[in-house]
């Protein structure tokens, strides 16, 4: 995301929120690094307890369960109400459709 995404369109008013989940036992909050990520445009949270990845899950996705590794783009149209919408895209795993990714961020652009 920092290196392909962010370098890529470095003036673009664009806001990343990345919310970390322990998913993994490599992911915790002493050990999470979000340096990872240190574009001005990024913001960190912390879901330890999993309720934005719960709340996504429901509401976005539409299942019981817990979306994590996902990306959601919104355009500058986007408004949150109840769900935030209209979605322009999401997917994952962020790292396998990093491609797809640039391309649907391209097409939102406008590049």
């Amino acid at each position: 995301m920092q290196t392909q995404l962010l370098k890529e369109y470095p003036s673009e008013k664009l806001s990343v929120y990345a919310v970390w989940l322990q998913m993994l036992p490599s992911i915790s909050k002493d050990k999470w690094d979000a340096t990872i990520m240190t574009d001005a445009r990024v913001k960190h949270f912390w879901d330890g307890e999993l309720d934005v990845a719960r709340w996504f899950a429901k509401q976005v996705d539409g299942y019981e369960g817990v979306s994590w590794d996902m990306y959601y783009l919104y355009g500058p149209d986007a408004v949150w109400e109840t769900v935030p919408s209209p979605l322009a895209a999401s997917d994952g795993t962020i790292y396998g459709e990093r491609q797809t990714l640039m391309m649907q961020v391209s097409a939102l652009l406008g590049k």
